[in-house]
């Protein structure tokens, strides 16, 4: 019997060190400019480049005709100067031509609006026609440049996000719907169409959750959301399986937004070599890299280890009210956050800033301002420091004793338009829990909740509304932490009885959640020691569970706001941020968790990645760190011991 060939990973590209580079489109320039970008690369250490994503017209002017003399000359240019690629399909844009002639590719939003070329991601997932087109295109590149020295990597599309309600996207939504259910009585079950007269009789009555008259059916929306991130899911298998086929040992990737609604990227990570992000904090965002180690603990997590930074943004970005440029030194510190939590890829959208199109405003490795611009300058530098600690770094591993949880049905079907209050958004749910973790230097993974969770000293459940039985059996055990509207509905989204899940109500303590109390925006409620936000809940414990912390005066004055059950914790509000770091802190002291590093000022993040201990200052004015024994800062190559002194934005990656 052959054994069964070991996938590629992200170390087939690495090949021990971290890459470097980013989205290069050089089809936007005159041919001339190419060698002054590899002057450019070389002199900045980019290693590798993404070449492609956007490209399909050029590749395919007209139906069936291939020009691909340019790109071969580009990737014979990165070859001679040591430059790999990634490759892209240029399947997330296709080309005017293809919605002339198949208007049926074009995806139609809710209200039957079509969506039409002349921006991007303009395709319908489930139109035969654009798969058929999709494939062709990728059959021929992954034939032309299979046996490339410069191919390192496939990447697929580019992040995957059309919706579509159309015509063909309907029929494949009943066929999707008859796999899952088998039977029309069975989707009524599931649907409870009972309600509002909704039962179908045949599987052509239904439809995507087009524009309604007042709120729609919220199972048929979770559905719909579900078949989505399958459809979209589809496509990608089709083309990795293409490339993969020419290649089995390039590994393949596409691209992710962090906490993008219409993905599962569990399903999805499953299915990729490479587990790649997208990432944009906002400069001026106090919390903006609170948010970025967010969005790496959750890809590094999908990764099961070291993962790539796909895209960031050098300076400003085009999409915001007001883009602001990063300061200097941020993107430094930002990306050496990424390294120190798991990254072996540190990449850009763009290499060089367009001067035309609907991005010319989006940043570039190289700015407007060209080579003498600070923006270039701050990139030699990053590159010179990935290439200095690449060695020591690449392939280790990140150990962490905390898994949060997070499960993207479950925050489908919170989302229902009519729940309880519109306040309740789980991204910002996330954030706070996740945050008060991160100002504890508590370093943490996320997991799905069906997930092998033995192996953490701590869970951490910020809100999972929906729970399969499965699930629920899972947080039966060990140190558990939740947040409010935990366990409320099962995989149909049909509310549990009492409210939530009686297994969990037992092994909080819970006799009766006799009300949910939503908050108004800026509304407080108080708690001893602290005040609860968002959300409160009129709970009743059972006979010998006290609360670990009660309401104080108002409706629910001597009820639990905090519920404990030996090591079962219930927080039924959100606690400000300060009482909900004390709070989780507390709970990991007492569950045998440590913070990386003890006593450190407000705003430095520490993190170790295998034995290097990464600081960072978050902060506006310079601060001392003690440190125990002696470390070789590899940034500096200076020897540290007993403290050091990190300025504004200022980064150290310790070595022992």
């Amino acid at each position: 019997m052959t054994a069964a060939r070991k996938p590629p990973g992200l170390s087939d590209a690495t090949r021990g060190r971290i890459l470097f580079g980013g989205d290069y489109n050089p089809e936007q320039w005159p041919e001339g400019s190419w060698h002054e970008d590899v002057r450019l690369m070389t002199a900045a250490g980019v290693n590798s480049v993404t070449m492609g994503v956007f490209s399909w017209a050029r590749l395919e002017p007209r139906p069936g005709e291939r020009d691909f003399g340019w790109l071969d000359r580009l990737m014979d240019l990165m070859h001679e100067h040591g430059i790999g690629v990634v490759l892209a399909t240029p399947t997330a844009s296709p080309p005017p031509w293809l919605g002339r002639l198949h208007p049926e590719t074009l995806p139609r939003d809710a209200d039957g609006r079509t969506e039409w070329w002349g921006g991007r991601q303009h395709f319908s997932h489930s139109s035969a026609a654009y798969r058929r087109y999709a494939a062709a295109i990728t059959e021929d590149l992954a034939a032309r440049y299979a046996g490339h020295p410069a191919l390192t990597m496939w990447h697929i599309n580019n992040e995957y996000c059309t919706f579509d309600h159309g015509d063909e996207a309907a029929a494949a939504f009943r066929r999707w719907l008859r796999e899952r259910y088998g039977t029309l009585d069975a989707l009524n079950t599931a649907w409870g169409t009972a309600f509002w007269s909704q039962g179908y009789d045949t599987w052509d009555g239904i439809l995507p959750p087009r524009h309604a008259h007042y709120l729609k059916n919220p199972t048929q929306v979770l559905d719909f959301r579900r078949f989505t991130s399958d459809m979209l899911l589809e496509c990608f298998r089709a083309e990795r399986d293409i490339v993969a086929r020419h290649t089995p040992h390039i590994p393949v990737t596409t691209n992710f937004m962090p906490l993008w609604t219409g993905q599962d990227a569990w399903r999805w990570a499953a299915e990729e070599d490479v587990v790649s992000v997208d990432l944009y904090p906002d400069p001026r965002d106090p919390l903006g890299a609170q948010h970025g180690a967010l969005v790496h603990d959750l890809t590094r997590s999908q990764a099961r280890g070291p993962w790539m930074l796909m895209e960031q943004a050098a300076g400003p970005v085009n999409w915001r009210g007001v883009n602001h440029p990063k300061p200097r030194g941020l993107n430094r510190q930002w990306s050496l956050q990424a390294v120190a939590r798991g990254a072996d890829a540190v990449c850009y959208f763009q290499w060089r800033q367009s001067r035309q199109g609907a991005e010319k405003f989006h940043s570039g490795m190289v700015s407007h301002a060209g080579e003498e611009g600070r923006t270039y300058q701050e990139v030699k530098r990053l590159g010179s420091e990935l290439a200095a600690i690449g060695g020591e770094v690449t392939g280790r591993r990140i150990d962490a004793e905390i898994a949060i949880l997070h499960d993207w049905d479950s925050w489908w079907a919170g989302a229902h338009e009519g729940r309880l209050s519109t306040e309740v958004d789980l991204p910002d749910v996330l954030h706070a829990w996740h945050r008060a973790l991160w100002e504890a230097n508590l370093t943490t993974d996320f997991a799905h909740p069906e997930h092998d969770l033995a192996a953490y000293k701590l869970v951490v459940v910020p809100q999972l509304y929906l729970l399969t039985d499965t699930a629920i059996g899972n947080l039966l055990g060990g140190t558990l932490v939740s947040g409010f509207l935990t366990g409320i509905a099962d995989e149909d989204d049909r509310i549990r009885p009492g409210g939530m899940d009686a297994r969990l109500r037992e092994l909080f303590g819970i006799r009766t959640l006799h009300e949910w109390w939503p908050l108004d925006a800026g509304e407080t409620v108080a708690c001893e020691g602290f005040r609860g936000t968002l959300w409160s809940e009129e709970i009743e414990a059972v006979p010998g569970v006290s609360a670990a912390v009660p309401y104080r005066g108002g409706e629910l004055d001597g009820l639990p706001a905090v519920l404990r059950n030996g090591r079962a914790w219930y927080v039924s509000t959100l606690p400000e941020p300060a009482a909900l770091r004390g709070l989780l802190g507390r709970i990991a002291a007492e569950a045998g968790v440590r913070p990386v590093l003890d006593g450190l000022p407000a705003g430095v993040e520490a993190v170790r990645r295998g034995e290097l201990l990464f600081l960072f200052n978050h902060g506006r004015d310079d601060v001392k760190i003690a440190l125990m024994g002696t470390h070789r800062d590899l940034l500096t190559g200076r020897t540290v011991t007993g403290e050091t002194v990190l300025g504004r934005h200022g980064v150290a990656v310790l070595k022992p």
